[in-house]
């Protein structure tokens, strides 16, 4: 599959709402359960962005979004300054072509590139694919929380996993 990864712009908050939607009314990837539409996934781009954090989309040649990927601080306390949690959602239709992959390596070097020490994932523990992309990745598990969300009517544990960047000192 031929794909551009490039940061994301407003024009692409559609598409990054219609993949967003579809992990919120059919799966467990996000625990959310409000739907959203292009302006709300607008305000989201254009907050991250003037945080300082990348918003990556994976774009075909009609520059139709097929993925997207971003990362923040993982916790907002200072002691936290070096670690970032991501997340990386593709489209149904893509899967299994190397977009997720693509996506959460190129936010790695992000992460690298800005002076992060580490980055963590948190995963609904029953979807394996992710654990898989992660682990081929070079993230390792790092714990589960049982029993912290529900969707769907059942409980779900979320899965931690995490990659570290460099190995310098704590600065």
């Amino acid at each position: 599959m031929n794909f551009e990864l490039r940061d994301a712009i407003a024009a692409d908050a559609a598409g990054i709402a219609l993949i967003y939607n579809d992990a919120v009314a059919n799966g467990t990837a996000i625990w959310n359960e409000r739907l959203v539409d292009a302006a709300d996934r607008r305000a989201w781009i254009s907050a991250r962005q003037a945080g300082g954090w990348p918003v990556l989309v994976a774009v075909d040649a009609q520059g139709r979004v097929l993925g997207y990927g971003s990362f923040a601080d993982f916790r907002a306390f200072d002691g936290y300054r070096h670690t970032v949690e991501h997340s990386v959602y593709v489209s149904t239709d893509c899967r299994g072509a190397g977009l997720g992959a693509a996506l959460l390596l190129a936010l790695v070097e992000r992460a690298k590139a800005a002076g992060k020490h580490a980055m963590v994932a948190a995963i609904e523990a029953g979807n394996q694919a992710s654990l898989r992309l992660h682990a081929r990745c070079g993230f390792e598990p790092a714990g589960t929380l049982r029993q912290v969300g529900t969707k769907f009517g059942r409980w779900l544990d979320l899965a931690f996993m995490q990659r570290l960047l460099d190995d310098l000192p704590p600065r």
